[in-house]
C-alpha cells in the first residue's frame, strides 16, 4: 500500500465535498484538518522530566512531535504479544526522546553533549547515586548502550549495537556500585534471520486437551512453527556485565531470558527465561517459564520455580498460575527472595479463607524456603521499611475490596495488622500512597522521620470540590494522620517526591487553567514557592477557553459529573446555544455513592494530545470531555445486566444538564469514544434518538467475538448470552440510524478490538441501509502515532460533525 494513500470505505459519505454513490471504496490521500486545529498538533512540545534518586538534578527530556507514518509503517513482527523492530532487536512501536538537558534546582540548565546524531533514545535509567544516566540508542540497524556523566553533562557509547530489546522491559539494570551495567546482548552468533519456507510443510493443529483454557482474545500471537522459528530468534539473548570504561563479559547460557533483576547487593540476578512449547493461544508471557537465582559469574545457584504454560489459568479476574509468582527482592536486606503462592489452586471460584501465602528465601539459598503470612485476598505487593515494618497489600475484584497491612519482616510471627480496608472505587475515602526513599542499595523504602515515628502519605484528594492533592503525616503507633499541605484553588498543584524532610520541602508539579504545568519547591512550614522551570503556554489561542466542572443528576438519582469547554470568545448571550462534542468513557462500579463521586479538578491545564476531543473548541463547538458514564451493579448485580438503561440515562442527564445552562443544542449533539467509549457511542446509537451523529475509534462491537469476558465483564458467553447480545451493538445495527464514523487502526493490537470489528459493524450497516463511513487507517495501532494520520482522522472528524451539527455560532 502507498504508504500516502488512506484507503476507506464509507456509505452515503462524501470525499472533499462532491457527492458520492450509496456505497463507495476510495483511496484518498492524506488530508489536513482547518489550521485552527492543525495548528493545536504543531504547537511545540514540553519536554518529559526525571529527577535523579537524590533529587537534586532535573533530567528533561526532548519530546518530538508526532512521528511520520514513513517511521510507523517500517517492517514489523507480531509475535507472542510482541511488536518487534526486525532491523534494530527492538521494540517497534516506542516513545523516545531527542536530546537531554540537566537542571539544577537552582535553575541553572546545562545540555548534554556528545548525543548520537538523529538520537532515538529511550530506556533512561539513573544510577543510584545520581551520578550518571545510561540509556538505549537505536540506530535504525540496532540498540546501543549509552551513558550521561552527569558532573561533565557528556554522553558516551559503551556498546555497539548490540543489545536485545525485542522482550518488553528495560534491556539492561545498574548493579548498586554504581559502575557496573548488567545488559541482555543480542547472540554473539546470531546469524540470519529464518526465511518463510517456499512451500507449506504441513498443516498446524490445536487440540483441546483434558483442561479447560477460557482465555481472553488476544492478538498478535504465534500461528505457525515458523512463527516460533522467529519468535526464538529475535527473543532470545546473552546476559553481559560491563564495568564503565571497561569490556564486556557473558555471564551464564544464553536463552530466551524474559526478565533479569539484580539483588540490592549486586551479588545475584533473578532471571526468567521462557520455555518451550509456546503457546498459539496465550501471548510470551503466558509461555512456561523457569526462574532461576544466579551468581554474577552466570552459575544457576537456585531453581526457584519451573512455572507451566498459563494456557490453562482458571477463569476470572482474580485467576492466577498456581506455584511460585510476583518474585521481588527485599529492599532492606542484601539479598532475600520473596514471592506468593496460590493456595486456592489459582481459582476464585474455590471458597476458601486463605487465597495466598507469602514465602521468603535467604542467600545463599541453600534452604527451604520459609511461609510468612497467609492472605484472605489476592496477594499484591510488598513496600519494605525495616526489620520492624513493612507493608503489604491483598485486594479482591468482585467486591472492589484492597487491603493495606503491617508487620515485623524480622519476625512475621507476630503477625499482620491492618491500617486500612476498604474499597478502591471510593475514592474520597482514598488515604493515598507511602513516600518512599532510596536505601544504601539504591532501593525504594518507606521513608520515615529520623526517629522513625512517621510515614509519609500523598494522594490525589478526590473531594466533592474535585481532585485536590495533598500531603499527610502518617503516625505508625497510632495510625492517626495529620494533614501538612492540601492544594488550594485557582491551582492544581500535586506533590511529586519530599525534597527536603528536615526543612519540610516538597518538589511539586503546579498548574491552572490557562497556566502549564511546571515544578516547584514548597516550603510547607514557611509556604514559600519557588520555581524549578518556566514551561511555555504552548498554545495561547486556547487561553481563553471556558473551563467547568459541571454536576448534575441522573433519573435515578445518581450523581454525576463531567468538565465543560467552552470555545474562546463565546458568549452565551449573544451566541445561544452551541453544537456540542460529547466525549466519553463507561466505568463499571459496585455502589452508586462511589460512582457519584466527583472525579478530576476545574483547575487542571488544558492540555491536547491526539486523542483529545478539545480541537474541536476551535471550530466553535462545546466540548463536554469525560461526563460521567457509571455503569453500577449494586450486591448481588453485575452492573452489564443493565448496561443500555444505564448508558442511555447517563447521555440523556447530560444532554439536559448542557440544554438547562442555555450552552448546549440538545438537537445538535454527537457522541463520541475511543476503544469502550467507541463501544459505548455504537450502543447509544442504536438505543436512543438523542444525538445527530457519533463517532467511533477503535472499538469493539460483537461480543460474541470476545467470548471469555471483555473490560469488566467476568461471566463467559455461554453464561450469559443475554448480556452479551443485549450489550453488543452489531446485534442492533438495525436500530442505529443516525449516522456514524467509524476509524480504526488496522494493526490494532488491543485484546477484542480487531480491526475486523469496525469492518463487519459496517458491512452490517451497509446492508442495512445504514449512513455510515469506514476509515482504516494504515500501520496504526490501537493508539494512532503517525502526523499524517492524526492529522488525517482530525480532517474526518471535522469534516463529520460540520456535515451533521452545522456551523457554530461562534466567531473563529
Amino acid at each position: 500500500m502507498n504508504l500516502r494513500t488512506l484507503t476507506l470505505s464509507l456509505v452515503g459519505g462524501w470525499i472533499l465535498g462532491t457527492s458520492t454513490p450509496a456505497f463507495a471504496q476510495n483511496n484518498l490521500m492524506y488530508q489536513t484538518p482547518p489550521k485552527p486545529i492543525a495548528d493545536l498538533i504543531d504547537a511545540p512540545t514540553t519536554p518529559w522530566t526525571s529527577l535523579s534518586p537524590d533529587n537534586q538534578v532535573m533530567l528533561l527530556m526532548d519530546n518530538p512531535s508526532l512521528p511520520s507514518i514513513e517511521e510507523v509503517a517500517a517492517p514489523e513482527l507480531r509475535l507472542a504479544g510482541l511488536r518487534i523492530n526486525p532491523r534494530a532487536f527492538d521494540g517497534s512501536r516506542n516513545a523516545y526522546t531527542t536530546g537531554f538537558t540537566l537542571k539544577q534546582m537552582d535553575g541553572t540548565e546545562r545540555k548534554v553533549t556528545g548525543l548520537p546524531e538523529k538520537a532515538n533514545m529511550r530506556n533512561i535509567r539513573w544510577s543510584s547515586d545520581g551520578a550518571r544516566v545510561a540509556f538505549t540508542h537505536n540506530t535504525g540497524k540496532g540498540l546501543e548502550l549509552w551513558v550521561i556523566d552527569v558532573a561533565q553533562a557528556s554522553a558516551q557509547k559503551l556498546t555497539e549495537a548490540e543489545l536485545n530489546g525485542s522482550m518488553a522491559g528495560t534491556p539492561y539494570t545498574w548493579l548498586s556500585d554504581n559502575e557496573t551495567i548488567v545488559y541482555r546482548s543480542k547472540l554473539d552468533d546470531v546469524g540470519a534471520a529464518p526465511e518463510a519456507p517456499t512451500t507449506p510443510e504441513g498443516p498446524t493443529i490445536s487440540e483441546t486437551g483434558d483442561r479447560k483454557a477460557a482465555v481472553r482474545t488476544y492478538q498478535d500471537l504465534l500461528k505457525n512453527r515458523f512463527d516460533e522459528e522467529l519468535f526464538t530468534y529475535y527473543a532470545s539473548g546473552q546476559l553481559k556485565k560491563m564495568k564503565i570504561g571497561g569490556t564486556a563479559e557473558p555471564i551464564g547460557e544464553p536463552g530466551i531470558i524474559r526478565g533479569f533483576a539484580d539483588s540490592p547487593d549486586g551479588q545475584y540476578l533473578l532471571v526468567t527465561k521462557v520455555e518451550q512449547p509456546f503457546s498459539y493461544l496465550v501471548p510470551y508471557s503466558r509461555f512456561p517459564m523457569t526462574i532461576e537465582i544466579w551468581d554474577m559469574a552466570g552459575n544457576v545457584v537456585k531453581t526457584v520455580a519451573n512455572v507451566p504454560s498459563g494456557e490453562t489459568i482458571p477463569k476470572g479476574f482474580m485467576a492466577v498460575r498456581t506455584g511460585p509468582r510476583s518474585f521481588s527482592w527485599r529492599a532492606d536486606k542484601p539479598a532475600t527472595l520473596y514471592w506468593a503462592e496460590a493456595q486456592d489452586e489459582g481459582d476464585p471460584a474455590i471458597e476458601t479463607d486463605v487465597r495466598d501465602a507469602l514465602f521468603h528465601l535467604e542467600a545463599p539459598f541453600t534452604g527451604e524456603a520459609v511461609k510468612d503470612m497467609d492472605f484472605e485476598l489476592r496477594y499484591s505487593g510488598i513496600e519494605w521499611g525495616n526489620d520492624d515494618l513493612a507493608l503489604t497489600y491483598q485486594y479482591w475484584w468482585s467486591n472492589r475490596r484492597i487491603v493495606t497491612q503491617k508487620f515485623s519482616p524480622a519476625d512475621p510471627a507476630k503477625g499482620t495488622e491492618v491500617i486500612w480496608d476498604r474499597s478502591w472505587e471510593d475514592r474520597y475515602n482514598d488515604p493515598g500512597d507511602f513516600e518512599t526513599h532510596e536505601n544504601e542499595y539504591g532501593r525504594q523504602v518507606l521513608l520515615t522521620d529520623k526517629k522513625g515515628k512517621y510515614l509519609y502519605l500523598t494522594g490525589t484528594g478526590a473531594s466533592p470540590e474535585g481532585n485536590r492533592p495533598f500531603v499527610d503525616q502518617y503516625e505508625i503507633a497510632t495510625g492517626e494522620t495529620e494533614r501538612l499541605w492540601r492544594s488550594e484553588a485557582p491551582y492544581y498543584e500535586s506533590p511529586v517526591v519530599i525534597y527536603d524532610l528536615k526543612k519540610m520541602e516538597v518538589i511539586t508539579r503546579r498548574e491552572s487553567t490557562d497556566e502549564p504545568a511546571n515544578y516547584y519547591i514548597r516550603n510547607l512550614k514557611k509556604d514559600e514557592l519557588t520555581a524549578i522551570t518556566d514551561f511555555p503556554h504552548p498554545y495561547p489561542q486556547m487561553k481563553e477557553v471556558q473551563k467547568e466542572l459541571i454536576r448534575y443528576t441522573r433519573k435515578d438519582g445518581v450523581e454525576l459529573t463531567g468538565t465543560l469547554y467552552l470555545p474562546p470568545g463565546y458568549d452565551k448571550e449573544r451566541d445561544g446555544k452551541l453544537p456540542v462534542l460529547m466525549w466519553a468513557y463507561p466505568e463499571e462500579y459496585k455502589s452508586k455513592d462511589a460512582a457519584g463521586q466527583v472525579s478530576g479538578s476545574p483547575y487542571t491545564f488544558i492540555r491536547i494530545n491526539w486523542a483529545s476531543p478539545l480541537f474541536w473548541l476551535m471550530r466553535g463547538y462545546a466540548v463536554l470531555d469525560d461526563p460521567g458514564m457509571p455503569i453500577v451493579g449494586e450486591g448481588d448485580a453485575e452492573p452489564n445486566d443493565s448496561f443500555r438503561e444505564q448508558l442511555v440515562a447517563n447521555a440523556e442527564a447530560a444532554i439536559n444538564k448542557l440544554d438547562e445552562m442555555g450552552v448546549g443544542d440538545p438537537a445538535r449533539v454527537a457522541v463520541g469514544g475511543h476503544s469502550y467509549g467507541a463501544f459505548m457511542t455504537a450502543n447509544l446509537l442504536a438505543h436512543s434518538d438523542l444525538f445527530q451523529c457519533g463517532i467511533a475509534r477503535s472499538g469493539a462491537y460483537n461480543r460474541t467475538l470476545t467470548p471469555f469476558g471483555f473490560q469488566s465483564e467476568e461471566r463467559t458467553y455461554w453464561e450469559a448470552p443475554e448480556v452479551y447480545y443485549t450489550m453488543s451493538p452489531f446485534s442492533h445495527a438495525d436500530k442505529i440510524n443516525e449516522p456514524i464514523l467509524l476509524i480504526h487502526g488496522e494493526a490494532d493490537n488491543n485484546s477484542g478490538t480487531y480491526p475486523m470489528q469496525s469492518e463487519r459493524l459496517f458491512n452490517a450497516l451497509k446492508g442495512l441501509g445504514g449512513d455510515a463511513r469506514l476509515v482504516m487507517l494504515p500501520a496504526e495501532s490501537h493508539g494512532y502515532r503517525a502526523y499524517e494520520s492524526v492529522m488525517h482522522m482530525l480532517w474526518e472528524m471535522t469534516t463529520f460533525m460540520d456535515k451533521h451539527l452545522g456551523e457554530s455560532s461562534v466567531q473563529r
